[in-house]
C-alpha cells in the first residue's frame, strides 16, 4: 500500500471506469456506469463535481478543439455538454442488440474513437468493436465478445490492443493509418488467478498497464506481454487506469464495489506511483 493513495473523493462507485485526464481543464474524468453518473476531479483543488445519468454511461472522452465531450450510452453514441447540461444523440450503433450497452473506449493518434459493447446482462457473446470517425460514421470493426474493455495503442501507433475480459485474453491487432484493423491474435491470456483484464493504458515506455477485475491489483506488461510489476489494492474489482496531470505522471486507478465484499474501499479511487509517465491522448477530432 506504500505506492497507493485512496483519493478522498467520498465516492464509492457501483462499477467505476472510463477514467480520461482532460488536460484543458486541468481534470479527471470517471464514470459510475451502473450509478449511473459521471465524475469531475479537479487535480489544483481536489473538489469533485458528479452529473447524474438517465441510462448507463461507459465512457467520456473531449472533443478536440471544443468545449464538449462525446460519451458511450446504452442508446448509443451522444455528445455531450455539461455547462449546460445537454445530452444530443448522434446514433446506436446496435439497435439489433437491445440487451448490449457501450462499455469502453479510447481514442487513437488519429482521434478516432475505439469503443467496444458488451450485453449488459451478461448473457450473450454480442460484444463488438466499434471506430467512431470524425465524421460520426461508424464502423463495426471486430465481433464476438463477451465483454469488452480497453483498448490501447502500442507507442508508434500500429497495434490495437483489445480484451475480452470473459475469455481472459487481450488480444493485438495491426493498425493502418486508414483505421483499417487486421491480423488478430491473441497477446495476453491472463490466468486464472489473475482474475480477468479490464481497462488498460500505455505508458511512454511502451508498458501496457491492465487493471485486474476478481484480482485486486494493477499490472504492468512489456510489448513483448511479460508481466514487469503488480500493485495490489484492497478492492477486488479493479477496473481502469489513466495518466494524468501536466507531467503525466500520475496514475489514477478505478475500482468496483459491485461483487466486492473486500471492505469499505470497494469503488474508490486511486492513485498508483508508476514510476513512470504516460503519454498524451488526442481528444475526438470530430
Amino acid at each position: 500500500m506504500n505506492d497507493i493513495t485512496i483519493v478522498e473523493t467520498q465516492i464509492n462507485a457501483i462499477l467505476g471506469e472510463g477514467p480520461r485526464w482532460v488536460a484543458r481543464e486541468n481534470a479527471l474524468f470517471w464514470v459510475d456506469i451502473m450509478a449511473p453518473a459521471l465524475h469531475r476531479l479537479d487535480l489544483a483543488s481536489g473538489a469533485v463535481r458528479s452529473w447524474a445519468f438517465d441510462e448507463p454511461i461507459g465512457w467520456i472522452i473531449e472533443r478536440e478543439g471544443g468545449d464538449d465531450f462525446l460519451v458511450g450510452l446504452k442508446s448509443g453514441f451522444a455528445r455531450l455538454s455539461l455547462d449546460p447540461f445537454v445530452i444530443e444523440a448522434i446514433g446506436d450503433p446496435e439497435p439489433e442488440r437491445p440487451h448490449n450497452r457501450l462499455n469502453d473506449a479510447k481514442t487513437d493518434a488519429a482521434g478516432r474513437i475505439w469503443a467496444g459493447s458488451k450485453d449488459d446482462r451478461d448473457e450473450d457473446a454480442s460484444g463488438a468493436l466499434y471506430r467512431l470517425d470524425a465524421d460520426l460514421r461508424w464502423l463495426r470493426a471486430d465481433d464476438g465478445y463477451r465483454v469488452t474493455n480497453g483498448p490501447a495503442f502500442s507507442l508508434d501507433g500500429r497495434t490495437l490492443y483489445h480484451t475480452d475480459s470473459g475469455r481472459r485474453v487481450v488480444y493485438a491487432f495491426d493498425l493502418d493509418d486508414d483505421g483499417t484493423i487486421s491480423g488478430k491474435r491473441e497477446w495476453l491470456r491472463f490466468e486464472e488467478e489473475w482474475g480477468y483484464p479490464d481497462g488498460m493504458t500505455t505508458d511512454a515506455e511502451g508498458g501496457i498497464w491492465i487493471a485486474h477485475w476478481g484480482g485486486a491489483r494493477l499490472s504492468r506488461f512489456l510489448p513483448d506481454a511479460r508481466l514487469d510489476r503488480s500493485f495490489a489494492f484492497p478492492a477486488a474489482n479493479i477496473t481502469s487506469c489513466a495518466f494524468a496531470g501536466e507531467k503525466l505522471d500520475r496514475l489514477f486507478v478505478t475500482s468496483a464495489s459491485i461483487d466486492d465484499e473486500t471492505g469499505r474501499h470497494a469503488g474508490a479511487l486511486f492513485e498508483v506511483d508508476a514510476g513512470v509517465c504516460g503519454v498524451p491522448a488526442r481528444g475526438f477530432a470530430g
